[in-house]
């Protein structure tokens, strides 16, 4: 009789990232920026504290493109905000950072 209700609160498991080429030439490039400076640990502590908000941070992304394309490449920042809209993919920057920094550690 409670069928229906049983998975009334269920969320998706975290499906693997569907990642294009252009998506991820604009991740390494802003992940290995924050290797370059030292800022591994601030950058995942935000990562990690924001993550429920990743839609959103796509969506805001998109909000001021045209803002930013003055700066940035506008199609960057598209593919940015198109990865960041995908469950899994602050996930995938914290374990592309962790990778770079030991990465890093073993070079120097």
């Amino acid at each position: 009789m409670y069928q229906w209700l049983k998975h009334a609160f269920s969320v998706r498991s975290s499906d693997p990232v569907n990642i294009s080429l252009a998506q991820e030439k604009v991740i390494d490039a802003v992940c290995i920026e924050i290797v370059r400076r030292r800022m591994t640990l601030p950058a995942q502590m935000l990562i990690e504290s924001s993550a429920p908000l990743n839609f959103l941070t796509g969506q805001t992304l998109r909000f001021i493109e045209p803002v930013l394309g003055a700066v940035l490449d506008p199609a960057g920042i598209r593919d940015f905000a198109s990865f960041l809209e995908q469950r899994g993919a602050l996930e995938y920057i914290c374990q592309r950072l962790a990778d770079l920094q030991s990465a890093d550690e073993t070079k120097a």
